[in-house]
């Protein structure tokens, strides 16, 4: 008899007690989901990751005393590490670029539904970058700052990576570019999502990509769009 899948353990840190309170209601009526430890600042979070082996940390940018920018680094370096994700705003681009550069997995609005926030806990706990789809375009634009943007009508520019992908990979790329997750992409192409990993792993290859953030900026700098 096959053993149950170990719940995915997750941290929670805001230095609101109402949103940690929203998020762990939402996250306890998810199958396989377990709210192990809370922290309200940076410095918390770390110690409490280090005692309860979390999988994910869903991590507020911004709390008093050490935020979340500072806690990344410290969280990153735990034996096991947990998968970062960053809770955030809109207008708060500059500290997910930092969040991202310094290892974070990805980011979610706070504002985002109960399902999203699901599916995002699960993404990460999968290996996926969780990428907002409200703000991902904002925030690739900033990245790419000083080239092309994302959609102001300045020629896209060719890139010959592109063309070491199949048609099929070139579609699952451009919706990298979107923030769309494994399971987002597996939806819409109708496809399984161990198909689409298998995708995104040949597309990092080829591409020399070393995240899906980075294979998001390709899509964004070649004007790729599904």
């Amino acid at each position: 008899m096959t053993e149950p899948a170990r719940p995915i353990r997750v941290l929670l840190a805001d230095d609101e007690a109402m949103i940690r309170h929203g998020v762990r209601l939402i996250l306890r009526h998810a199958d396989g989901i377990d709210v192990v430890a809370e922290a309200a600042d940076g410095h918390r979070a770390v110690a409490e990751a280090a005692a309860h082996h979390p999988d994910v940390a869903l991590v507020d940018i911004r709390m008093p005393g050490c935020d979340g920018l500072s806690a990344i680094r410290p969280l990153l370096a735990l034996d096991p590490a947990p998968r970062v994700v960053m809770l955030t705003t809109f207008g708060d681009e500059e500290n997910v670029l930092r969040a991202l550069r310094d290892g974070a997995s990805g980011f979610l609005l706070k504002d985002e539904g109960p399902q999203e926030l699901i599916s995002a806990v699960r993404a990460a706990a999968s290996g996926d970058a969780v990428l907002s789809p409200g703000v991902t375009g904002t925030v690739i634009a900033r990245m790419l700052r000083g080239g092309v943007p994302d959609s102001g009508g300045t020629a896209a520019v060719p890139d010959e990576r592109i063309a070491r992908l199949t048609g099929r990979e070139r579609e699952v790329l451009a919706m990298l570019g979107e923030g769309l997750s494994n399971q987002d992409i597996a939806e819409r192409l109708a496809i399984g999502v161990g198909t689409v990993k298998t995708h995104v792993g040949a597309i990092l290859e080829k591409t020399g990509s070393a995240s899906r953030v980075q294979a998001a900026l390709l899509a964004h700098r070649t004007g790729l769009r599904p």
